[in-house]
């Protein structure tokens, strides 16, 4: 027909940019070559680009972002034919200022369904980031983060502890970040300026830990071909971190109390007395009042060392931390990998809640990096987490019997067949050398729990 206008014409193609020049997300799209053939004023305001500066040119020279060489996601979208939502990803603004935004891309395809190019639009993220830290900061003192209540009541009287120069005692199981505490006291001190040496106790035999701590003279052993100065020593005018304190051998504890008292002591070797100006923070993960009855460690020193005791609680009793937690770990591997992982499933957090943690922060940390190695998506799944943590899940899980014979765990866990469970059980123990104790802890379930269902599956160790 005569005068019947095609389907496409200036007119519509104008109207569609009027109204992608109106919104409040920025749009661009790209041509098979990744130039920019069309930029909105809200892109313009977000980059700092004008739209005559970024149209024509390659999108990677407007968003300069850590990806754009490897897999963006408007190169995904390209190349699969795909959408890509809400993608999260700090930019480079025309001014050099970091920005973050969120992208969602689309390949763009006629009526016919020939090829054109790629739209992507994207959103800043910034005022939702400052948000965020300023939330995440409410919980986070001296790289240490939490939101219960006792944890929040060490927080509030740490600042008035790390001001005297009284010793500490930090008792807490192992993971638990006995060492964030201490750091975190050396920097709030007077004595912040000065050094923080730690001395793990536990690490080193006798005669290694006492001259690591005092160190030695020339002469003082048949290796000793010149002066060492000792940890003591060196942590003049700062802080001295004695790990594992309860490990210390009894020769040694005497020693410790002599310079506790006087703040004096004498290089291995040595005649000569030197004073040291040091504070002490000590850290155990053994109770060790029990020690001094068992006469393992002397009572004397423990009142010496115990004059402010601070008890760090295990990550079971603080649940409530560890989404905060997960948030802080998965954003510090994404900053230390360049991956972006932008969180973790319902279930999979379902699955981390329940989990006991008997090594604690550091266990939930190892567990969470394993899952960010080896997760395939944006978000990391139950499916993601080491085997140990879904094993302990179906082990502790409430069950029924099944018309088939089955233990029927909860939805969206598989079925754990009793003959699966004990084999289980018996592959645990035979890689434990039938230690109840390092067989529970490897499962993850108390050694209370694997003692009933050993008896329960009639295993016996041959």
């Amino acid at each position: 027909m005569v005068g019947h206008e095609p389907p496409h014409t200036l007119r519509d193609q104008q109207f569609v940019e009027l109204i992608l020049s109106n919104i409040a997300d920025g749009v661009f799209t790209v041509d098979s070559k990744f130039r920019i053939t069309f930029f909105n004023e809200a892109a313009s305001e977000i980059t700092g680009f004008a739209g005559k500066e970024a149209i024509g040119r390659y999108c990677h020279e407007i968003f300069r972002t850590p990806i754009c060489d490897l897999d963006c996601p408007l190169r995904q979208s390209l190349r699969t034919g795909r959408r890509v939502k809400n993608f999260e990803i700090d930019i480079l603004t025309r001014a050099n200022m970091r920005q973050t935004i969120s992208v969602s891309t689309a390949p763009l395809v006629d009526q016919n369904g020939a090829f054109l190019g790629g739209v992507e639009t994207f959103r800043d993220l910034s005022t939702i980031k400052e948000l965020r830290k300023e939330i995440a900061g409410k919980y986070t003192f001296q790289d240490i983060i939490a939101k219960t209540p006792q944890m929040r009541q060490i927080f509030h009287t740490l600042p008035n502890i790390a001001q005297s120069d009284a010793t500490v005692l930090l008792q807490g199981r192992s993971g638990t970040g006995k060492e964030l505490f201490a750091h975190a006291i050396h920097n709030l001190s007077p004595r912040s300026s000065g050094p923080l040496i730690a001395v793990n106790c536990g690490a080193l035999p006798e005669g290694l830990l006492e001259s690591e701590l005092f160190g030695y003279v020339k002469g003082a052993f048949t290796d000793a071909k010149q002066d060492r100065v000792g940890r003591f020593q060196a942590a003049q005018g700062g802080t001295i971190f004695l790990d594992e304190i309860g490990d210390a051998p009894l020769p040694i504890q005497i020693k410790l109390l002599r310079v506790l008292e006087s703040r004096e002591f004498q290089p291995l070797g040595s005649d000569t007395t030197l004073s040291t100006d040091v504070r002490v923070v000590a850290a155990t993960n053994q109770d060790l009042e029990q020690l001094v009855s068992e006469g393992r460690f002397r009572e004397d020193l423990y009142y010496r060392l115990n004059v402010i005791l601070i008890q760090i609680p295990d990550l079971h009793e603080r649940k409530e931390d560890i989404p905060l937690l997960v948030e802080h770990f998965i954003e510090r591997f994404g900053q230390r990998t360049g991956r972006n992982i932008r969180g973790i499933t319902d279930d999979a957090m379902a699955v981390l809640l329940e989990y006991p943690y008997p090594g604690n922060v550091r266990e939930l940390e190892n567990v969470l990096e394993h899952a960010y190695i080896v997760s395939g998506g944006p978000y990391i799944t139950a499916e993601d987490l080491p085997h140990s943590i879904s094993i302990h899940r179906r082990l502790e899980s409430p069950t029924m019997r099944t018309a088939n014979g089955l233990h029927a765990p909860p939805a969206g866990l598989r079925p754990l067949s009793p003959t699966h469970e004990k084999q289980l059980l018996l592959d645990c123990l035979k890689r434990n050398y039938w230690s109840i104790p390092r067989a529970a802890k490897e499962l993850g379930i108390h050694r209370t729990t694997l003692w009933r269902k050993v008896k329960r599956h009639g295993i016996e160790k041959p």
